[in-house]
C-alpha cells in the first residue's frame, strides 16, 4: 500500500501541468494589458514613462486589437489545457 501512495498518477501530473500553464498564460495576458494601458496614457498625453507617443491613436488602436486577440487566444488555451488536465481525473472517478 505504501508503494501506491508514493506513485504519482498521470492525472495528477496533467492537473499540475494544466494549472501551471494556465497561470503562465494569465501572466502573459496581464503583461500585455499593462503595456496597452501604459500606451493609452502615453497617447493621451499623460506622461508616465520616458517615451512620448502623443497623438498616435492608430498605433495604440492596433496595439489594443493585438491585446484583445492575444487575450482571447490565451483564454482558449487556458480552457483547453484545463480540460486536458482534468481528463484523467474524470476517468479515475468513474466507477
Amino acid at each position: 500500500m505504501a508503494e501506491e501512495e508514493n506513485k504519482v498518477s498521470v492525472a495528477e501530473v496533467r492537473k499540475t501541468v494544466a494549472s501551471s500553464l494556465g497561470a503562465a498564460f494569465g501572466f502573459v495576458i496581464g503583461l500585455l494589458w499593462s503595456q496597452v494601458v501604459l500606451g493609452g496614457f502615453a497617447v493621451a498625453g499623460i506622461s508616465l514613462t520616458a517615451q512620448n507617443m502623443q497623438g498616435n491613436w492608430g498605433g495604440w488602436a492596433a496595439f489594443l486589437v493585438t491585446a484583445l486577440v492575444v487575450t482571447v487566444v490565451m483564454i482558449l488555451l487556458i480552457i483547453f489545457i484545463s480540460r486536458w488536465g482534468s481528463q484523467g481525473l474524470r476517468k479515475k472517478r468513474a466507477p
